[in-house]
């Protein structure tokens, strides 16, 4: 047995990967998953004490398979139990091939059959490895309805009989759209988490950048596949000037631009020239665009915000949602000045699709910071600190709204 230092991203990582070779295998994906999370169960509880097997992924295999079958042939959780147990004293041996059956699972949980929203909240679970609660907090919508959509979502699949396969080349267009926001999500999640004490979660990015590229080496020809790659290497980029050594979040303006990684924006860059004007432009693609343009200044000050503004003015025609205009209000502000910024965030006050995210409030308190009203900026900050599931978030917020004391 050799030991693990962090035995939850190890699972994280494996999950997929076990459930997409037991789904090949048996078909049946909700008995798979049902017996992936208790064979993880398993793991999280005797790998601490024992440490990690030799072999993790064939452990999991072996006691996720073990759970299959001793569902189908008997209702004994006894039997379960003793068996997930007596797997631990078996010698390492390789049980399964090396195949990754990630991307396959990726599209299965996207099948046209299944709803949007439940393609997204499934494939979040099951290939993202995202809690419900997360999932949730990324659709803006309360946790029990997360957890019934995942539900009747995983009935569906049962019910329909769909194959573990990759699509046919005509019908991978039509699910790409979905795969793509699933991936973005996953990213979106890790980089900057809604929840708990750290403030972002690499293993989530770096998944997210994996599927990426495999879906990139797929499908070469698809611009907005391209584009997300782009995006999501221009913004992990940054991540190591996130956050100072007290762990306390760093404003992109305040960041200090010599620890982001060069070879990431080069590399998203030169994706994204090879991409823009040569396929139809995508929401992707203009927000790596504009990621580009913050990771190519060489200073906050020198950052050209008219060609953000006028970059977000396209992305609201091309894919109009609130986070989209919550985000031209900040460019519109920097081009115009906070008052028209803050106008332009009116416009969402109404819009319940913000009533379950704090951003609303704290990019009100950062505009109502530069017009000069503090009083207003200090009760948007301390709402916004109320709002987030984030630790250091509400550390970040509430310290803005400290400083701005009367």
């Amino acid at each position: 047995m050799r030991k693990a230092p962090r035995i939850e991203d190890l699972l994280r990582e494996l999950a997929p990967q076990v459930l997409g070779m037991l789904v090949r295998r048996h078909g049946q994906f909700d008995a798979c998953e049902d017996a992936v999370q208790e064979a993880l169960l398993a793991a999280s509880q005797q790998w601490v004490v024992k440490g990690v097997p030799d072999n993790p992924r064939s452990w999991l295999m072996t006691v996720a398979s073990r759970r299959l079958v001793d569902e189908w042939r008997s209702e004994s959780a006894r039997r379960r139990r003793e068996e997930a147990t007596a797997v631990m004293e078996l010698p390492g041996r390789e049980l399964v091939a090396e195949q990754d059956d990630t991307l396959t699972l990726l599209f299965l949980c996207c099948h046209p059959a299944l709803s949007v929203p439940s393609q997204l909240a499934l494939t979040l679970r099951a290939v993202g490895g995202l809690t419900t609660a997360e999932i949730a907090r990324a659709f803006l919508v309360p946790e029990a309805t997360m957890a019934q959509r995942i539900s009747r979502a995983k009935e569906r699949i049962k019910s329909a009989g769909m194959r573990f396969d990759l699509p046919p080349e005509p019908e991978r267009a039509d699910r790409l759209r979905v795969v793509l926001q699933v991936l973005y999500l996953i990213f979106n999640e890790g980089y900057t988490t809604s929840s708990g004490h750290a403030p972002q979660r690499a293993d989530l990015t770096s998944e997210a950048i994996r599927l990426a590229r495999m879906l990139h080496q797929l499908m070469p020809l698809e611009g907005e596949a391209a584009g997300l790659l782009a995006l999501m290497l221009l913004t992990d980029a940054r991540r190591a000037a996130r956050t100072d050594a007290n762990g306390w979040l760093v404003p992109l303006d305040e960041q200090k631009r010599d620890l982001w990684n060069t070879h990431q924006i080069s590399e998203g860059v030169e994706l994204l020239t090879r991409t823009l004007g040569k396929v139809p432009v995508g929401p992707y693609q203009l927000q790596a665009a504009i990621a580009a343009v913050h990771d190519e200044s060489p200073s906050a000050e020198a950052t050209d915000w008219p060609q953000i503004l006028a970059l977000y003015e396209v992305l609201e025609q091309v894919s109009p949602g609130p986070v989209v205009t919550l985000n031209r209000a900040v460019a519109l502000a920097r081009v115009n000045g906070p008052r028209a910024g803050l106008a332009l965030l009116g416009t969402l006050d109404t819009d319940e699709r913000m009533a379950y995210t704090h951003r609303l409030e704290a990019v009100r308190g950062h505009l109502l910071e530069q017009a000069g009203d503090l009083v207003a900026a200090r009760e948007s900050y301390q709402r916004a600190a109320r709002m987030t599931a984030s630790l250091p978030e509400q550390r970040y917020l509430a310290l803005r709204a400290a400083r701005l004391k009367p």
